[in-house]
């Protein structure tokens, strides 16, 4: 898939609500799928994994910066954005380690670590070499660069008051196109519940010297981008019964996020530190969908044929899934509101932003 690392890096682009700039395309993930989708499947889970880690602990960020509920009817509307920092162990990988078949070899056996997408972008990947089920050497390819450091999620959320002590949140993104066919779009909903009003009532800020809540999130994110992959300039089907029909290429992902925590926190005059900890989870699921032609031989006078693989990515895992804790303040000028914290999960983050309410 010529398109594969552009599209990736498309997402994160449009998720930082910046221009998209798709750059040339890198032929390693259509090389890839030639030797099978099987294998196809394992390069581009264990190139994207920083990818998917990094969208579930951006979207469970930036939740609350407070264990005090809003009263009946009273809102707050915030805009923020998270960025979830790529460790070093998930920079790279090796690829004689994630199950790859014999249609896929390393060129030089020394050479065998890639870069992940949060990998080091000014470093190419090892050459890999495909072979045919005959044991036939068909081709060559190096695993792309690395993109990203960083993953960047914004998060835009509208919260207000109910009874009993608890809230109401409500986040999303509409569908944001990123170009002819391409869109993303998200939904979301929390609720917060004060737990020492329920014991001391009015009592509370004159008993307990700081507010305690419990606060449950989720949220949904879809994406869908094109994709136009034909095949190789002079290849013919391989035999009658392969599709050649491939108008409807495409990248479906979703991303399901669950956030469950506990709050601490304090208010002074406007400013209000926070220490929240709790438990966190995102599943993945990211394919192809559509027919693609992949080169898979050639005819005895030398014309290339092509194989039709139907969906040949399919990936649905659970990227993260443990404990976070969150650590930061809100600033509450009047009816503004300014907000920064960090979080430690299975990667760190930070997370900031600005919104106004009373």
């Amino acid at each position: 898939m010529k398109r594969f690392y552009p599209i990736l890096t498309a997402f994160i682009l449009a998720f930082a609500v910046s221009k998209v700039k798709a750059q040339s395309g890198n032929g390693g993930f259509s090389a890839l799928i030639q030797s099978g989708p099987a294998d196809a499947t394992k390069l581009v889970n264990a190139y994207g994994e920083p990818l998917f880690k990094g969208i579930g602990v951006g979207l469970n960020s930036g939740w609350y910066n407070t264990a005090k509920t809003k009263k009946l009817l009273h809102f707050d509307a915030r805009i923020s954005v998270s960025a979830a920092f790529v460790p070093a162990s998930d920079k790279t990988f090796d690829v004689t380690q994630i199950g790859l078949s014999n249609n896929i070899r390393p060129h030089d056996a020394g050479q065998t670590i890639a870069p992940t997408f949060g990998g080091d972008k000014n470093t190419q990947g090892p050459l890999l070499d495909i072979y045919d089920d005959n044991g036939q050497k068909v081709g060559s390819f190096n695993t792309p660069s690395g993109k990203l450091g960083f993953v960047p999620a914004p998060q835009v959320q509208l919260t207000i008051g109910l009874v009993q002590n608890t809230d109401l949140t409500i986040r999303g993104i509409p569908s944001v196109s990123i170009g002819s066919g391409n869109n993303i779009s998200s939904i979301g909903f929390g609720l917060r519940h004060d737990l020492i009003q329920d014991f001391l009532g009015g009592k509370a800020a004159k008993i307990i010297p700081f507010d305690l809540a419990v606060a449950f999130g989720y949220s949904h994110l879809n994406m869908n981008i094109g994709l136009d992959v034909q095949p190789d300039d002079g290849a013919k089907p391989k035999d009658s019964q392969q599709s050649t029909d491939f108008s409807n290429q495409h990248v479906d992902a979703t991303f399901n996020n669950l956030m469950v925590q506990v709050i601490f926190s304090k208010k002074i005059a406007f400013f209000t530190p926070f220490v929240s900890v709790g438990y966190n989870n995102t599943h993945t699921a990211f394919g192809t969908i559509g027919n693609f032609p992949i080169t898979t031989g050639e005819t005895i006078t030398g014309t290339s044929t092509y194989t039709t693989y139907t969906n040949p990515i399919n990936i649905s895992e659970t990227s993260i899934d443990g404990f976070r804790a969150d650590l930061g303040f809100q600033l509450t000028p009047g009816f503004f509101r300014i907000f920064v914290s960090g979080s430690l999960a299975q990667y760190s983050s930070v997370n900031a932003g600005i919104g106004f309410g009373f």
